[in-house]
């Protein structure tokens, strides 16, 4: 495993693998950062600060600790996490769940380079069938889903629920679909109130769908028991889409969020994505 204990660029902690950062194309080829590079670092360690106190938390009262990034893609989430904090514990896992095999093959590849696979698994499969698989713990402590695009974050908020995790860690990333709904029904909606303003130009229909559909998951989240936080994972001259939810268990079924989520479907004539944001 590549390390280094006393790295020439500051930027880099000391406990990285630099082989890791490479593969990840942080690190250029000969060890060097480039001016996108280190934004790109600035990033990880960023979204990185968020996931560290809820590892810690979870293998404090636990002792053990699993962790499924969801819709991995190159599993860059999930190796960050791993290198960076779990691989110093014997009982901490991380599930790298993609659909495309040659993905995972390559992550399964890269995890052995690293030594990281006895931590490290990779299982190419479709939310339903991440769902419903045995070869996955029963309880998750934490589900990651990373620029999730389009409706990648809504499975992975449907595995979490459905494996009843602790936390949740939700970067999304562009979801048209309630854009697409909003664009259909415009004829029902368009000068029957003030509000529908907010997404008459295309341009803000996209922009207010994508909004809109953040705020549906936020309303999902507290309706099964969860408490959420919605923050900024960086700044705007980084990314426009940088928004991080965080969800955290704390109690059961919320009749007052499933109330409002349902008013806002109804108000938006959004009814026909019931079964996708309000289950």
């Amino acid at each position: 495993m590549a390390k280094t204990d006393t790295p020439l660029i500051p930027e880099i902690k000391p406990e990285q693998s630099i082989e890791l950062l490479k593969e990840l194309h942080i690190l250029t080829r000969d060890g060097k950062l480039n001016q996108d590079t280190r934004r790109k670092l600035k990033q990880v360690y960023h979204l990185y600060q968020f996931i560290e106190p809820l590892m810690a938390d979870i293998l404090e009262h636990k002792g053990s600790l699993n962790l499924v990034d969801h819709g991995a893609g190159k599993s860059y989430l999930g190796f960050i996490l791993y290198d960076l904090y779990l691989k110093k514990f014997e009982h901490a896992h991380v599930y790298g769940i993609e659909t495309r095999t040659d993905l995972v093959k390559k992550s399964e590849e890269l995890a052995n380079r690293l030594g990281f696979s006895h931590g490290m698994t990779f299982k190419a499969m479709t939310v339903e069938e991440s769902i419903q698989t045995t070869e996955l713990p029963e309880k998750i402590d934490i589900v990651t889903a990373l620029h999730a695009c389009n409706t990648a974050t809504d499975d992975a908020i449907r595995f979490g629920l459905a494996h009843n995790a602790r936390y949740m860690v939700l970067v999304p990333c562009y979801q048209a679909e309630v854009a697409s709904v909003l664009r259909k029904e415009k004829g029902q909606t368009l000068g029957k109130t003030p509000l529908s303003e907010l997404w008459r130009h295309p341009i803000h229909t996209r922009e207010f769908g994508s909004h809109l559909t953040n705020v549906l998951r936020c309303l999902q989240l507290e309706a099964r028991g969860y408490q959420v936080t919605v923050t900024e994972l960086v700044g705007w001259e980084h990314s426009m889409k940088n928004e991080l939810i965080i969800a955290k268990k704390v109690g059961g079924f919320k009749k007052s969020a499933r109330e409002r989520q349902l008013a806002i479907l109804e108000q938006y004539c959004l009814t026909s994505l019931k079964d996708r944001f309000a289950y």
